[in-house]
């Protein structure tokens, strides 16, 4: 049976106690701190580690692909719809000119035939009136001479047929003849002063038609101004014909660039990504990864951007066009181009990154 504890001894067990316990807390913090900072510089070597194999993963990798969202909001998309608004206006306008043009040849070609082919006819009538002209010439200066002759005879006539008046009327005065008779033997002889007004006046126009077959005058000379007007009339259709058919050309050379253009517009991606209402996924491979792109090729996306991947669709086109992107991981500025591609798993265009070709780790 114990006895019990005497004051001393206990003041000395509650002195003891104290001394026993502090050093064994001390030696618990740093074993704890220690720990700590082990795994703390564990962790940190295995952050740089990862970061520092992530780096090398990319570095090296040939077959990750960037995706890339096209929208037709974008600056791209929107400079590209308004550049292809304006080359289709352009090119109905440039149809609609060449339309013009063409019709307006048609129809200058159907009036220079017309006028080249009256041109021969005029030429034809103007050599017959000369020919016609230099036979009948002589043959009215000949009847000119004789119709003088014959108004020089009578005008001795109408001497005679004054002084027959002049008989009448004293033959009248004196009762010898009626005025019946008086009238109806001044009507002859007013019937032969009108005869001869009518030669004279016949002479001067006999006078004027020879003038005008022997020598040239106006009227030739309006039928040779018509006959001028229309060769140059044939000479200035021959020059619009040809301004014409020389912008017909250099229409159809830019009528034929700017479908060129049109038909390059439509194999680019910003083409796929405004001209329809289908989602279109892109995805961007820069040039060292040209290898792994093809059309056909596989499509995989992963978990952490490198493990655990999956098949999620294939390559269908890819762009010729250069374009230039941000590196995923080293946010650098790097050149290559675009590819379309058919998903099965559309979430995946929102990847950070997808691998083509073959799974970058083999799992």
């Amino acid at each position: 049976m114990s006895t019990p504890a005497t004051p001393v001894v206990k003041k000395v067990l509650a002195d003891a106690k104290p001394s026993v316990i502090q050093p064994m807390l001390y030696k618990s913090v740093v074993t704890v701190y220690r720990i700590f900072a082990i795994v703390t510089l564990y962790v940190v070597l295995l952050g740089v580690l990862a970061y520092g194999f992530v780096m090398g993963f990319y570095a090296l990798n040939t077959s990750w692909a960037a995706p890339v969202i096209l929208s037709p909001a974008d600056d791209k998309s929107l400079d590209f719809t308004e550049k292809l608004v304006t080359s289709r206006q352009t090119l109905e306008d440039l149809n609609v000119d060449e339309k013009k043009l063409q019709d307006g040849v048609t129809e200058m070609t159907k009036h220079r035939s017309a006028l080249e082919a009256l041109e021969p006819e005029l030429q034809v009538a103007i050599a017959r009136e000369k020919q016609h002209n230099l036979a009948t010439g002589p043959q009215l200066l000949e009847l000119d001479k004789q119709k003088e002759a014959d108004n020089v005879k009578t005008q001795a006539v109408m001497a005679a047929v004054k002084e027959v008046e002049a008989a009448i009327d004293k033959d009248l005065a004196a009762g010898l003849i009626t005025k019946g008779d008086a009238a109806t033997q001044r009507a002859a002889l007013n019937q032969v002063q009108s005869s001869y007004t009518d030669s004279k006046i016949g002479a001067v126009l006999l006078t004027d038609n020879i003038l005008e077959k022997t020598t040239t005058d106006t009227k030739t000379l309006d039928v040779l101004d018509k006959q001028a007007e229309l060769i140059s009339e044939i000479a200035q259709l021959d020059i619009a014909i040809a301004v014409a058919q020389k912008q017909i050309y250099e229409e159809n050379k830019q009528i034929e660039r700017l479908r060129a253009a049109l038909a390059t517009a439509k194999q680019t991606p910003y083409y796929l990504s405004v001209s329809g209402n289908n989602v279109v996924n892109f995805a961007f491979v820069p040039y060292d990864n040209q290898s792994s792109a093809s059309p056909g090729s596989a499509v995989y996306d992963c978990y952490l951007n490198m493990v655990l991947c999956r098949k999620v669709g294939t390559v269908k086109q890819i762009f010729a066009g250069e374009e230039h992107a941000i590196h995923p991981i080293f946010r650098t500025d790097i050149r290559g181009f675009l590819i379309q591609m058919q998903l099965d798993h559309p979430e995946s265009a929102k990847s950070k990154t997808v691998f083509l070709n073959r799974k970058p780790l083999f799992f």
